[in-house]
């Protein structure tokens, strides 16, 4: 395989490409040049998503999902095409810059783009409005994801161009509900897991119905930008 591979930790993710139904683990072929693999949430997942693609000849590697609001000032919807990922150990892993461009041109017009700033990228979620103001401060990320640092590393120990899309879900003001942090624990979104913890916290339904509706917000971000075609690493 050439050309671009893509790694999503979600289903639903995925199908922003193209609505087709997909198993974790399985890759789908986009086109010729082209090849998503659904991974699962975590770097873990990720980093072996990366490397079956570019084992099976991948050329570039794309992160495309969601991602969790740092920045006051993004809200559901907008687009990150970061410059930069952070890694949790302090690793710094830049992005393409000419791929960036190109993309960035592709999605003018498609609603609110983020180019400049970071992703920071870890292996656990940050949950509460206190703690994501701590890392904003912090770090200067405008967003947190759990997969792009581990497919950066990956990239980079092969010299392969490397690119984020990610659309923002939660906010910077918004708080997960503790029903979905645990339900999203085995990697995929367990709905029994998700159940037990309504069971046990009623008061995260309300949390969790908002965080549905921007979720589909999301989604339809990442679909538009999907629409107007990837651009390519060169």
């Amino acid at each position: 395989m050439t050309g671009i591979g893509i790694v999503v930790a979600l289903d639903a993710e995925a199908r922003t490409l193209r609505d087709v139904r997909r198993w974790r683990g399985r890759s789908e072929r986009l086109d010729g040049r082209t090849t998503v693999i659904v991974a699962g949430i975590g770097p873990a997942a990720a980093a072996g998503a990366a490397q079956a693609l570019v084992d099976a000849g991948a050329a570039a590697l794309l992160s495309w999902g969601v991602a969790g609001g740092l920045d006051p000032r993004l809200r559901p919807g907008a687009i990150v095409l970061p410059a930069e990922i952070l890694g949790p150990g302090g690793e710094r892993y830049p992005t393409s810059l000419a791929w960036r461009e190109r993309e960035r041109r592709r999605l003018a017009g498609r609603g609110p783009v983020v180019c400049e700033g970071a992703i920071l990228s870890q292996g656990t979620a940050i949950a509460d409005p206190r703690t994501k103001h701590a890392a904003h401060r912090a770090s200067g990320a405008v967003a947190i994801d759990m997969e792009s640092a581990a497919i950066a590393a990956v990239a980079s120990s092969r010299g392969l161009p490397f690119l984020v899309v990610r659309a923002i879900v939660d906010t910077a003001s918004d708080e997960l509900p503790g029903a979905v942090v645990d339900a999203s624990r085995s990697g995929q979104p367990d709905p029994w897991r998700l159940f037990a913890g309504l069971v046990r916290s009623p008061g995260d339904l309300g949390a969790l119905l908002g965080l549905a509706g921007r979720f589909r917000i999301a989604r339809r971000a990442l679909a538009a930008a999907a629409a107007a075609g990837l651009a390519t690493p060169s």
